[in-house]
């Protein structure tokens, strides 16, 4: 059953038109995944759908009548007084038991007794999380779902991913998170210069499909190039024809006249002129209606200098501690951070992932044992929030003045044209920027600082599915000591080969990768193979054992001491063997 209709809507800010041609049908239980480059109008056309925003052109309709839409913004638009009137709403109506349960199972206690000094100190991961809750209550029939995952930490998208399977109605789900894409959608619908692209799949199988398209287009619009120059090489020789057939035609003479040679030259230039606008119309016709080439994806470049190394290890713990009150993180932990390793901190939100970091970059301190950072280090952090930048400077101006150095405005241009700025967003103030754009703009700012230790939080929030991967591309390159924050899987998995586990109160290194140490938890799968082989030891055990007691047996009479003992032990490995061979 089609729930929502969407055709040929257009949608503009002043001259900036972000919507140019979104075509869509929504069905019941559909799982839809909304991607596309920042800036590329998703938020925008959640808002049209959830009605906030009026589309320019074109028409959106609903199929069922009150149809209820659940809308999750994204964190940073969520204040206290939001929060304060969920809270109050919920607790009047009949969905308080549903949001508490769902708070709970989120790892959020006693929210209706949160006053406003606890609601202004609300993490990103709190903000989802509530928000998330007061949506489900509401019992919608499509969730709108804007970056659901920021925030989120690994438990927090697990159960996410869970609910999701069991959502009886339709969800639309702005991500760039891949392995949350990837196990919640079952469609893909990328915009892309204000059109809709459909996919069927899920985010994997996108990518792929899409590199699939762009090589059968390229690879169209190369044959046809070959078919132009062809037409056009014979236009050439026609046209040589044509000029001397024109040339003939116009010479004057008795014996030209008389032997009707002008007037073989004339048709025969006809004709020519006539081939010559024949293949102009061809060439017409494929520039109009023809396969267009491919546009690539846009190329986003990051890159920082390799730093220099010095010593072997650049942290080092021995038996740290660290809590506020009766709250304890994390207790007599030691661990260390080699030079060059690549490090995720991995542990649910609260664990004391981003106190660890302060206390890296000095701005707090461990309550018992010794936190060691080599004093050659040079730090550099990027934090998760993107409204910490200066809202009135324009982006080349930020960059000049970051760190109170005045950068070289050549290599500032540079770095923002690979990072996908235009000239023109050079002189946009950063209020004027979408979050991903401003968190590029960090990036940006951490470029410019020589470190060879880099801290980032949450780098790929905000950031597009191509931006990711670019940046994934540079982190693998980086030579450097990284410490990541983040629960984009993908992320981790790709450039962590090294775990800090925030886990039962404690910091522990891990010598291996989060999938690796994931499937280790788990334990281990036993293969059919390895099951027939161990079938066939246990066979081989018990089989030598009986044969050793026929032996002992044989020595002894039925009377004799042992005997009995050494039978019923020679009867039961003999059912063992009968259990064993009817398996």
């Amino acid at each position: 059953m089609t729930l929502l209709t969407i055709r040929a809507l257009k949608k503009s800010f002043g001259d900036n038109a972000v919507l140019n041609q979104v075509d869509l049908d929504l069905a019941a239980r559909e799982r839809v995944g909304l991607v596309g480059m920042n800036g590329a109008g998703k938020t925008t056309l959640a808002n049209l759908i959830f009605g906030t925003l009026q589309p320019d052109e074109g028409k959106l309709t609903y199929h069922r009548e009150q149809l209820k839409i659940g809308y999750l913004l994204q964190s940073t638009s969520y204040t206290v007084n939001t929060f304060s009137s969920m809270i109050d709403d919920v607790e009047h109506s009949r969905e308080a038991e549903q949001f508490l349960q769902v708070t709970s199972h989120l790892g959020l206690r006693k929210v209706k007794e949160w006053d406003g000094d606890r609601l202004a100190g609300l993490s990103g991961g709190e903000k989802t999380k509530l928000a998330i809750a007061h949506i489900w209550a509401s019992k919608p029939d499509i969730l709108l779902l804007d970056e659901p995952t920021n925030h989120l930490d690994f438990q927090g998208v697990d159960w996410l991913v869970a609910e999701l399977e069991k959502f009886n109605g339709t969800t639309i789900i702005i991500s760039h998170d891949r392995y949350f894409l990837d196990q919640t959608v079952d469609r893909i619908i990328e915009l892309d210069d204000g059109k809709s692209i459909n996919y069927s799949g899920n985010y994997t199988f996108y990518r792929e499909e899409k590199a699939r398209r762009y090589q059968s287009q390229l690879h169209q619009f190369e044959e046809q190039q070959k078919v132009e120059q062809k037409i056009e090489a014979e236009m050439n020789r026609l046209r040589n024809w044509s000029d001397k057939a024109h040339r003939e035609a116009g010479k004057t003479g008795k014996m030209a006249e008389m032997r009707g040679v002008k007037e073989f030259y004339r048709s025969k230039a006809k004709a020519m002129d006539k081939a010559i606008k024949s293949r102009l119309h061809r060439l017409e016709k494929i520039e109009l209606e023809g396969v267009k080439k491919p546009k690539e994806e846009a190329k986003v470049s990051f890159g920082w200098d390799n730093p220099e190394k010095r010593g072997r290890r650049i942290v080092e713990a021995s038996r740290i501690s660290k809590g506020y009150g009766e709250r304890k993180l994390f207790h007599d932990s030691s661990f260390y951070i080699g030079r060059g390793e690549k490090i995720g901190l991995i542990g649910p939100n609260g664990s004391g992932k981003t106190t660890f970091i302060e206390m890296l970059l000095r701005e707090k301190s461990v309550d018992a044992g010794q936190l060691w950072l080599s004093p050659t280090a040079n730090v550099a952090y990027l934090t998760q929030d993107v409204n910490d930048l200066s809202q009135n400077q324009t982006v080349l101006e930020l960059l000049q003045e970051t760190h109170e150095l005045r950068i070289d405005v050549g290599k500032s241009r540079t770095l923002l044209a690979n990072m996908g700025f235009d000239a023109s967003m050079l002189q946009k103030p950063i209020h004027q920027l979408s979050l991903g754009e401003r968190t590029r703009v960090k990036l940006a700012q951490l470029m410019m600082r020589e470190q060879d230790m880099l801290i980032l939080d949450e780098p790929t929030n905000h950031l597009d599915l191509a931006s990711r991967e670019h940046l994934e591309e540079t982190l693998e390159e980086y030579q450097g000591t990284l410490i990541i924050v983040s629960h984009d899987r993908y992320l981790i998995d790709k450039i962590c080969s090294k775990l800090l586990m925030f886990q039962d109160g404690a910091i522990k290194r891990v010598e291996s990768g989060y999938a690796e140490w994931r499937e280790r938890e788990a334990g281990p799968a036993v293969s059919a193979e390895a099951e027939a082989m161990q079938l066939e030891e246990e066979k081989l055990i018990i089989a030598n054992r009986m044969t050793y007691l026929l032996g002992e047996l044989s020595k002894l009479k039925p009377t004799d001491a042992g005997y009995a003992q050494l039978d019923e032990e020679f009867k039961q490995l003999a059912q063992q063997k009968r259990n064993l061979n009817a398996r």
